[in-house]
C-alpha cells in the first residue's frame, strides 16, 4: 500500500473513535517537525497472560510503527497495584509488588509477538512515581472534581446502584494521565473501556506545559459467549499463548455474528472481500462455516505460522466433521481404576474436583472405551469409576482428551 492509503487503513481500520482526527491525520500526512511520534500504550501486568483482545490494540501499533513511529510501552506496575476500575461493576484487587513483576515479565515476551522490539521504548511507572511525595499526589487530586469523575460510565453506575467506590479508584484515571505527562507522549491509544482515561491524559498535559495527545481507541472484541467482551475474568477468552489447534477450534466456535469484528481486529483480509462474504451468505450461495474456516486460518497464522494454521484447520475437520479423535492427544498414565473425577482433576482437564463434577452434570464428560469416536459413552454418574483400559480415550468438553495407557 502506499503511504495514504496506509494512513488511512491506520485511522479507519477496527478503529471506533478518534479524537480531533483532523489534527492527527495532519501528524500522520506532514510529520512532527522531522521526528517520529512517540504513541504511547499503558498496559498493567495484572494476569500472566494475554489474550488475543490484548492483541488488537498491538496491531495497531505496529500500523504506526510500519509508518516510521515509535511505539512507548508503559508498564502500569503502580496503578496494576491500585487496580483498573475501567469497565468494573466492583473494584478489582490491588496486587503485590512481586506479583507484577512476575506477570510484567510474560507480557512482554509476548507483546513482541506481535509489536517490533527495535521500535520500541519500555518504561515503567515507578520511574516518576517512586519519586512522587504526598503533595504531588495531591496537588495531581486537583485537576479532577468528583462530579468529572462521575461521568465516566462505569463510576457513574456504581454510585447510582449504591456499590462502592473507594477513593485510590479515582486516582487510577489520573496516574494513567501523569504517564503522559512524564512521556511526552504525542499519541495514546487503547480499548473504548480506556477512553475517558486518555481524555485525563489530553487534558492534563497542557497544564505541564505540553501539548495535547491525539487519542485513538479500538473497538473491543466480544469473547467467545459472542456477548460479553473478552477477558480472563469471564472465562470466555483465547490466549495469545494457546496452541495452534486450541486456538483454531476456540475460533471456530465463536457465533457468526461476531465473525466481521473478528476479521477487522485481527486479520488484515481486506473490506472488499469482507462485504463479499456477507453478500454471499446473505444470498444464501456462501456457507458462513466457510468463512469462519477462513477467519481461524488466518488468525492462527497471526500468532504462529502458516503451516501451523494449515495442520489446525486438518485437525480441526478430522476431528469435528469425520468424529475423529485427534491423533496428538495427550497420554495419561493409569495403572488402577480410577473415579472420574479425581482423573479428570489430576490430568487438569478441569481446575478443581467441583468442576469436574459440573462438567459431569453438564453432559460434557465422554469416555471412548476403543477410543473411537463412535463408541462414545456419555457418563452422567461423578462416582463413575474409569477402567485401567489400554487405549481408551476420556473427552472433557469440547476439545479436550486423554488417552489412557495402562
Amino acid at each position: 500500500m502506499s503511504r495514504s492509503k496506509d494512513i488511512e487503513y491506520l485511522l479507519r481500520r477496527g478503529v471506533a473513535q478518534v479524537e480531533k482526527e483532523a489534527d492527527l491525520r495532519r501528524m500522520l500526512v506532514e510529520g512532527n517537525k522531522g521526528e517520529p511520534l512517540r504513541v504511547k500504550l499503558g498496559v498493567d501486568p495484572t494476569h500472566y497472560e494475554l489474550t488475543i483482545g490484548h492483541a488488537v490494540v498491538f496491531r495497531k501499533l505496529r500500523q504506526f510503527q510500519r509508518l516510521g513511529h515509535k511505539t512507548v510501552l508503559v508498564i502500569g506496575d503502580w496503578t496494576a497495584r491500585l487496580g483498573d476500575p475501567s469497565g468494573r461493576e466492583e473494584a478489582r484487587k490491588p496486587l503485590t509488588e512481586e506479583q507484577v513483576n512476575a506477570n510484567a515479565s510474560t507480557y512482554l515476551e509476548q507483546f513482541f509477538r506481535i509489536v517490533d522490539r527495535e521500535q520500541t521504548e519500555i518504561r515503567r511507572q515507578s520511574e516518576w512515581f517512586d519519586k512522587f511525595a504526598l503533595g504531588d499526589a495531591i496537588k495531581l487530586l486537583g485537576y479532577k472534581t468528583v462530579a468529572q469523575m462521575l461521568e465516566r460510565d462505569d463510576f457513574s453506575k456504581r454510585y447510582k446502584s449504591g456499590i462502592e467506590i473507594y477513593l485510590a479508584e479515582f486516582m487510577y484515571p489520573l496516574l494513567q494521565a501523569y504517564d503522559s505527562v512524564a512521556l511526552r507522549a504525542d499519541v495514546e491509544i487503547g480499548g473504548t473501556d480506556q477512553t475517558f482515561n486518555l481524555l485525563v491524559g489530553r487534558e492534563l498535559q497542557p497544564s505541564f506545559g505540553q501539548a495535547s495527545q491525539q487519542i485513538l481507541t479500538v473497538n473491543l472484541i466480544v469473547g467467545l459467549d459472542g456477548v460479553k467482551k473478552m477477558g480472563k475474568s469471564l472465562d470466555n477468552y483465547i490466549a495469545i499463548t494457546a496452541p495452534a489447534n486450541d486456538m483454531f477450534g476456540k475460533l471456530m466456535s465463536l457465533p457468526d455474528h461476531a465473525m466481521r469484528i473478528y476479521f477487522e481486529a485481527l486479520t488484515d483480509v481486506s473490506d472488499e472481500e469482507l462485504n463479499e462474504f456477507e453478500q454471499k451468505i446473505a444470498e444464501g450461495t456462501l456457507n458462513p462455516r466457510d468463512v469462519k474456516l477462513r477467519m481461524a486460518r488466518e488468525i492462527v497464522t497471526e500468532f504462529h505460522d502458516g503451516q501451523a494454521a494449515e495442520q489446525a484447520q486438518e485437525a480441526f475437520i478430522r476431528q469435528f466433521s469425520e468424529r475423529k479423535v485427534p491423533s496428538d492427544i495427550p497420554e495419561y498414565r493409569l495403572s488402577a481404576p480410577k473415579n472420574i473425577v479425581e482423573l479428570i482433576a489430576e490430568a487438569k482437564l478441569a481446575a478443581s474436583n467441583n468442576k469436574a463434577r459440573e462438567l459431569i452434570r453438564q453432559g460434557g464428560v465422554q469416555f471412548l472405551p476403543t477410543g473411537e469416536m463412535s463408541k462414545a459413552e456419555r457418563v452422567a454418574d461423578p462416582e463413575f469409576i474409569v477402567p485401567a483400559l489400554d487405549g481408551a480415550v476420556l473427552k472433557v468438553g469440547k476439545r479436550q482428551y486423554i488417552r489412557i495407557r495402562a
